[in-house]
């Protein structure tokens, strides 16, 4: 918790949080992944892993998930913990940059995204980088899975998404809600 704390004050608009996501909050984000049907998962924004906690345990031996992680010490911390895991990649750039990786990797589409990340507080200019690589990456039937802690800019998830269903976490400090995305 500290070490959040830490990371939010040297980076607010980065970091977006002063603690770390409730597991209600991890269980929310989870709960519509067929994880016996999908072969990639990729996760932005992961902070300490509260969500990639969740993915490692429920996904298939043989299912990738690729995690961007642009903060070094959060980087560091998911390193430490899962550089060990099968089919598991952890990354030390930002989600704006995942096209990149996705094609180093020989991965045209993946099934799902999960997003920690602060819409509310980045630069327009990479939610906008972030959101059309989303939509370029995503399959068709896929899902990119975020939460937010307002809904201010659900006007600029519409330009991007068809589709959005929105799921209120109340057990979160502070509460929170995602949006389950569809292109």
């Amino acid at each position: 918790m500290v070490k959040f704390l830490i990371e939010f004050a040297k980076s607010p608009r980065f970091v977006g949080a002063v603690c770390p996501s409730s597991k209600y909050l991890a269980e929310k984000m989870v709960e519509n992944i067929d994880f016996e049907r999908c072969e990639c998962i990729v996760e932005y924004g992961p902070g300490t892993g509260v969500f990639t906690e969740k993915l490692i345990e429920r996904k298939k031996e043989d299912t990738l998930l690729i995690i961007f992680e642009n903060n070094k010490e959060f980087y560091e911390g998911m390193l430490s913990q899962y550089k060990y895991k099968q089919n598991v990649k952890i990354i030390n750039d930002g989600a704006e940059h995942a096209k990149k990786y996705m094609e180093q990797y020989n991965i045209s589409k993946v099934d799902y995204i999960v997003s920690g990340i602060p819409f509310a507080s980045l630069p327009s200019n990479i939610s906008e980088t972030i959101l059309n690589d989303v939509k370029e990456i995503l399959k068709n039937d896929g899902q990119f899975i975020a939460f937010q802690y307002s809904l201010v800019k659900m006007n600029f998830f519409k330009n991007y998404f068809n589709e959005i269903q929105i799921k209120k976490v109340w057990l979160n400090v502070p509460p929170a809600y995602v949006l389950s995305c569809r292109v």
